[in-house]
């Protein structure tokens, strides 16, 4: 009983650390003016980079969205002096990650240096730890020093929300992260969950979907099916459960659930309306409002919110229940602030949470900050989403979708607009898949 005290004080108090380091002084003020934060040490003093050259944007955040924007600020507007800052110090796609699980693409396929991104295309990568803001003095700080910017781009991604499947202890969620990780944040992830199906020695294999906007909509189901080929594959006597937070399958319905009856009818045990609401972790079970299911190994996506840094910062819109930016959903600057910017998975806007529409995104946020730095405006421009999803290996077959969205001014809301929907699988859409693929990170990281 110590030890396990212990463990979660230590917890707690990291984490309050934490949360120091992320908002000290970062909320609003009660006249909802940004208050300075209160640095000092290492980070009180300039980061090492060299003097800006030009208007100087920091884009934080080297994901789908981040490094699209960084890339295209220089196209619309060769002035600008573009930083762009994340943790990690190489790129790991998680877009096509549930093929490499399954060996239809190679790790190499989805690693990518920051480097090569950022001399290819005339910016500058800081590999550094973002902690905290300074709107008023427009300064962002890492561990490494502050870095000051004339416009700011925040595309951090996302984080888990177990409190929403019943998780609130801070040693239970550290559990779940390590033993039973979601897969969507990180390469570790992916490759735990990787060797975890390589693993399988039979059973019951956990999968979930969580409720709300989730990233990539279709992902859950085609690793489900990439799961269900790997057990089939090796030979193992186990199935693959997936527990839906949603009422059915949210896209590709059709095509996701004949793949799940025709080509893993023994193995894919698919339950909808499954809001799971606690997960003991004694007996690996999972409770819903109705039923409990036992499990031998798992990969428990949990709901998400936006990354927590938008929270630390101030930046969160109290009505975003997934804690997203408060944004002017036609141009992604803050409320009240025209020189910063949020974009990718945790904007509120309910597009897909999927690589391409962030790559698509990003390309318009650049050229809305291009514009607003020549004091012009640039009218909405839907993103595109364009979504592979493989159901069957070696080889590949895949289903594919192409939609972009339109604005109903009556319900104030966005929808679908122009769908394009092939729900049949096939080696041509897998291989087409691939290439989209190879074709994105051309974008991404070539000139």
């Amino acid at each position: 009983m110590t030890d396990k005290l212990s463990r979660r004080d230590f917890l707690q108090a990291s984490s309050g650390l934490i949360l120091a380091a992320g908002t000290s002084g970062s909320v609003l003020a009660a006249d909802g003016q940004p208050q300075a934060p209160a640095i000092a040490g290492k980070t009180a003093g300039k980061a090492p980079l060299p003097a800006a050259r030009g208007p100087r944007v920091v884009v934080v955040g080297g994901g789908w969205s981040g490094l699209t924007v960084a890339k295209y600020l220089k196209r619309f507007d060769r002035d600008f002096d573009v930083v762009l800052i994340d943790r990690n110090a190489l790129f790991v796609s998680c877009p096509m990650s549930n093929l490499w699980m399954a060996d239809q693409v190679s790790m190499d396929f989805l690693t990518h240096s920051y480097i090569d991104a950022a001399r290819n295309n005339d910016y500058l990568f800081f590999n550094a730890t973002v902690i905290d803001l300074d709107r008023e003095a427009r300064r962002v700080f890492t561990e490494q020093g502050y870095i000051e910017y004339d416009y700011l781009v925040l595309a951090p991604g996302i984080d888990y929300d177990y409190a929403r499947i019943g998780v609130e202890d801070m040693e239970e969620e550290y559990y779940i992260r390590s033993n039973y990780p979601g897969g969507y944040v990180n390469a570790s992830e992916y490759l735990a969950i990787k060797h975890k199906l390589e693993n399988f020695k039979g059973g019951t294999f956990l999968l979930t979907v969580p409720a709300g906007n989730y990233r990539c909509t279709a992902a859950p189901y085609e690793r489900a099916c990439m799961a269900a080929a790997i057990i089939k594959r090796n030979g193992v006597k186990g199935k693959v459960l997936l527990l839906d937070h949603n009422a059915d399958i949210k896209i590709k319905k059709d095509g996701f659930r004949k793949a799940f009856e025709t080509l893993y009818p023994d193995i894919i045990q698919y339950e909808p309306s499954a809001d799971i609401v606690s997960v003991n972790l004694d007996d690996r079970e999972v409770e819903t409002e109705f039923d409990a299911y036992q499990f031998d190994d798992a990969a428990i996506y949990a709901p998400v919110r936006a990354s927590k840094i938008i929270e630390h910062m101030g930046l969160v819109d109290p009505d975003s229940h997934q804690k997203e930016a408060r944004v002017d959903q036609f141009t992604n600057h803050i409320i009240g602030d025209e020189h910063v910017y949020v974009t990718g998975d945790s904007r509120p806007q309910p597009f897909s949470k999927s690589g391409h529409t962030a790559n698509s995104e990003g390309k318009f946020v650049a050229e809305v900050i291009a514009a607003h730095r020549q004091g012009q405006e640039i009218e909405w421009r839907s993103p595109q989403t364009m979504c592979f999803s493989g159901v069957k290996i070696d080889p590949l077959e895949a289903m594919n979708i192409i939609t972009y969205y339109r604005y109903d001014k009556g319900r104030k809301t966005f929808d679908f607009d122009r769908v394009h929907l092939v729900e049949e699988w096939s080696v041509k859409s897998g291989q087409a898949g691939l290439a989209w693929a190879e074709g994105m990170f051309r974008d991404m990281f070539y000139s």
